[in-house]
This record gives C-alpha cells, sequence and structure tokens, in this order.
C-alpha cells in the first residue's frame, strides 16, 4: 500500500477507514494533513483524540496554521466533557476532575463505562456530537479500551467520519478495566468491519535524518511482532551504538555505573544538543538525574500525581498544620530529594503540630520559619508560601544545599495553587492550561518510555537494556520498540552483559 492509497480512503465518503502504521511512518503527518484539509474546505471542526498529550502537541505542531479550526484533546479529556455537561444524569459532580482524583487509579476507567453507557443508551447525544464533529480522528487507537472504542462506535453508528490510526506494536498503556466495562475491542476484528484498511510501511520520520537507521527500526519492529528477537550482532546502521555496562547500584531500580563503562554514553550525550535518555520506571529515571550530575531535566510530561495527592491532602487537612506538614514531606520526596522526614520532615512537622512556639536558632529556626506559614495559613496557600520559601533556602542557605527538585514543573504547579481560591480550583485551571498550551520537553531530557510516546528526538539512549526492563513478555516487546523508535539520527543501546534483556541478541 502506498500514501496516496491511505491519502485517497481518508478523504473518501466511507464512513470507516482504518490506518496501521509503525512509528515514524507517516501516520501523524497523514491525519494531521487531512485535517487541516478539511478545516479549511468547510467541515465543521474535525476532531483529533489521542491518548497522550506529547501526541496532541505533535498534531497541534503540524496544524498551527490552521488551529483554531481543529479540535485537538485527549480521548480521557473528551470523555470528562462529555460528563460534565451530563453530570445529573450520570449521577455525577459537577467537578468531575475532582471525582476522577478522588476515585484513584480506576477514575478515568470509571468515567469511560458512565460515558460510554450514555452514547450507546441515548443516540442523540451521539448524533449532537457528530453533528459538532462530522469527522473524528481516533489515533493511537490500539491503545483504547472497550469504553473508549465504545465511543468511537456511539459516533461512527451516528454518521460521523471516523478514521482510525494504531500500530499494535505500540500497545504500552495497561488498561484499567472497571465494573461494567464494555469488553475490549478485536484490533484484527476492526480492521475487517472497515470500509477500507490500509497500512503505512515507509520510514518517513528519518528522511531527514538517518535513513538507514529508519530502514533498521522498522526490521526491529518486524521482527519484535513476530515474537522474535533483535540481532545487535549484525547488520547495525553506524548509527547505532551498542554499550555494554553492567548497573552497580544496591537499591533497585537505582542506576549506577563505573567510570570506564560510562565514558563512551557521557560521550553519546555530549555530543547531542537533541536528546532523550529513556527508561521503563520512574524510580530508574529519577536515579538519572544523578547519574548525570543533574544537568538533565526530567521530562514531566502532562501528569501530575504527586501534585494531585497533595491537592487530596490539602482538602483533608485543611486547617490542621501537623497533616498539612506531613502531606508537603510527601510531596517533596516525591518530587525531589534532601527533605526527608530524617533530614528535615521530621523536624519540620513537629514544629507545625507545635505551632513553632520554642524559640529556635541555626537550622531549628529555620525550619520553624517555614512550619510558621503553614500553621499562620493551614490550608492550600500556607503550603504554597512555604515551598516557595524552601525554593529560596535551597538556592541560598548551604544548611539547604541538599534540597534539590527533580520534578520542577510538579513543584512550581503547587507553589502556584496558592494563586487561587481553592486547591481544586488552582489543580483544574493549572491543568487546563497545561492541557492546551501543548507543553514540549526540553532539547535534553530524561524520560520514561511512557512519557515519551508520541515524541521523536534526534538522539536517543535507552538503558538499561536488561531482563527487568525488557523481559520477554508482550508489553516488553512494546516498550522496546517504542523506545527504539524515537531515535531520528542516532541510537544508543545499553546492555547488560551478565542479564541481557531476551529480546536482544547480543
Amino acid at each position: 500500500m502506498s500514501d496516496d492509497s491511505v491519502r485517497a480512503a481518508l478523504r473518501s465518503d466511507l464512513p470507516l477507514v482504518v490506518v496501521e502504521a509503525p512509528a515514524g511512518c507517516g501516520k501523524t503527518y497523514q491525519g494531521a494533513d487531512y485535517a487541516r484539509e478539511i478545516a479549511t474546505n468547510g467541515f465543521n471542526r474535525p476532531l483529533i483524540l489521542t491518548h497522550t498529550h506529547a501526541a496532541c502537541s505533535m498534531f497541534a505542531a503540524r496544524t498551527k496554521d490552521v488551529g483554531p479550526r481543529i479540535e485537538i484533546r485527549t480521548i480521557d479529556s473528551v470523555i470528562a466533557h462529555i460528563a460534565s455537561a451530563y453530570h445529573a444524569g450520570l449521577g455525577l459532580p459537577a467537578d468531575i476532575a475532582a471525582w476522577v482524583r478522588q476515585r484513584g487509579e480506576y477514575g478515568y476507567a470509571e468515567l469511560g463505562v458512565k460515558v460510554a453507557d450514555l452514547l450507546t443508551g441515548h443516540p442523540m447525544i451521539a448524533a449532537s456530537l457528530a453533528q459538532r464533529h462530522p469527522v473524528v480522528i481516533f489515533d493511537e487507537h490500539q491503545d483504547s479500551s472497550g469504553d473508549q472504542h465504545a465511543v468511537a462506535m456511539a459516533l461512527l453508528s451516528q454518521k460521523a467520519r471516523v478514521r482510525v490510526f494504531g500500530d499494535p506494536m505500540q500497545k504500552i498503556f495497561r488498561e484499567k478495566i472497571a465494573a461494567g466495562a464494555h469488553p475490549a475491542y478485536d484490533w484484527t476484528a476492526l480492521t475487517g468491519q472497515a470500509q477500507a484498511f490500509e497500512k503505512l510501511d515507509v520510514p518517513r520520520r528519518w528522511d531527514t535524518g538517518c535513513p538507514e537507521l529508519g530502514r533498521w527500526t522498522l526490521k526491529a519492529h518486524a521482527a519484535l511482532a513476530d515474537g522474535g528477537t533483535v540481532d545487535l550482532r549484525t547488520g547495525l546502521p553506524p548509527s547505532v551504538t551498542v554499550v555494554f555496562a553492567e548497573n552497580q547500584a544496591q537499591k533497585i531500580l537505582d542506576y549506577r555505573l563505573s567510570r570506564d563503562d560510562r565514558s563512551l554514553i557521557d560521550a553519546f550525550e555530549k555530543a547531542d544538543s537533541s536528546l532523550l535518555i529513556l527508561t521503563r520506571y520512574n524510580d530508574t529515571a529519577r536515579s538519572f538525574r544523578g547519574f548525570f550530575n543533574r544537568r538533565i531535566p526530567l521530562w514531566e510530561g502532562h501528569t501530575r500525581p504527586a501534585l494531585e495527592t497533595l491537592v487530596g491532602a490539602l482538602n483533608a487537612g485543611h486547617g490542621n498544620p501537623g497533616a498539612l506538614a506531613a502531606a508537603v514531606v510527601r510531596f517533596l520526596a516525591s518530587v525531589g530529594k534532601g527533605f526527608s522526614p530524617s533530614a528535615f520532615g521530621n523536624a519540620f512537622q513537629q514544629e507545625a503540630k507545635d505551632g513553632c512556639t520554642k524559640k529556635r536558632s541555626g537550622e531549628g529556626a529555620a525550619l520553624q520559619e517555614l512550619a510558621r506559614f503553614v500553621v499562620k495559613e493551614p490550608d492550600h496557600r500556607g503550603v504554597a508560601k512555604m515551598l516557595h520559601r524552601l525554593s529560596e533556602m535551597a538556592a541560598a542557605d548551604p544548611a539547604f544545599v541538599g534540597v534539590e527538585t527533580d520534578c520542577h514543573r510538579e513543584f512550581w504547579d503547587a507553589v502556584r495553587l496558592g494563586e487561587f481560591e481553592t486547591a481544586d480550583a488552582g489543580l483544574a485551571e493549572i491543568t487546563h492550561r497545561r492541557a492546551y498550551s501543548h507543553p514540549h520537553p526540553p532539547q535534553k531530557a530524561i524520560s520514561t518510555i511512557y512519557k515519551a510516546k508520541g515524541l521523536e528526538c534526534d538522539a536517543v539512549i535507552v538503558m538499561p537494556c536488561d531482563a527487568k526492563m525488557f523481559p520477554n513478555k508482550l508489553d516488553a516487546r512494546c516498550l522496546l520498540y517504542v523506545a527504539l523508535s524515537r531515535a531520528k539520527r542516532r541510537l544508543l543501546l545499553v546492555v547488560s552483559p551478565s542479564s541481557p534483556s531476551p529480546l536482544l541478541i547480543v
């Protein structure tokens, strides 16, 4: 199949068109080009739904010339928007975001069940959405839950032209199944249902980078999809480097190398101004901050889990300085280091509980100054002022030099909560602003593979490529492929010599 056949199928009158494409083969280009074209030809606003905010950012960048005429959102945000409009009928509060947070990790899954049932049970609601958005593009549909897929089919049933893009080898997000959920859909069945099923298989991402790397990446895709392995012994393009290095860290998910082992990694990192350093787990990504001497920031993506937890604790502990101080210590442990219970946290909490009544000097006086903010204002404003003052102390007071922040944006979002009437209102507005600003990572960044999905970069380091990070399991195969396919020009794989990933032949 060719780019031309895909282009023609997308622009046809067919109700359902499905396009399968490995990473970098032009699905974002094709989808954005189609949306841009119809947005300028008199259609109502086409709707592009993705699963990650990184993908939203990529679509926004490719359609910025007609931006106001296209709506680009995550599918979860659209589901939340529908739930907000019909919250009374669904038995939900008006503040859907707060309800989702209160439900924990299954909040969006439970909301998806309710909205999917709403659209399938009340076709007029789906019809009004289809009238507003007569063309709906579902990107990365392989990550859709049964309920998200049901939303797509409800729009299709009401005459929306539905265009689906996906790649089963990029299914990396584990589905959270709530009670009453629609059954998971089958990709093969969906392609059979479509009036047109097309494939893209030309590695476009690498046209201006390293075409040989693109062809190798497609071979890796085919090998992993077929249950095979990626051969690192032969056939590597010059742009792929393999370094064998043993993790010396004693702490689980931490990462340290000997000076000799890390020399090639350091040289690779310093040679490129556009770089992503990818790993599987959040804790390992955090440890990379120290590995690279804290010169390279974490890409925090869109989600702010520590901030959401903090807001919940602020609501629960309102008026209780001791409870707020404990919430602050937990938050600081999640976004940085150095303000642990043993270092400063316990003393800070005790001062807050005691009301800062004792006379202190030196370090004790500084902690009392911090605690006084939450004693005087035992709410989100007091916490915000305390965090801001802590940042000043960390920059100027030698006693606090060890207090460092890894998740800078999340930390400063917590400070910004103080600008709002309530913590919930602040979180809602900050999240809204972030969603519509389509932020991009810095030129050099450390990231988990999950948060890097949808991004691309000139150079990529994937480490560690060991049996713990990439075991012989389907989700690990998909994760490895997504990591490999982020690099446009150069790729470095750091492989454990004693316990290499079974997905690699070394």
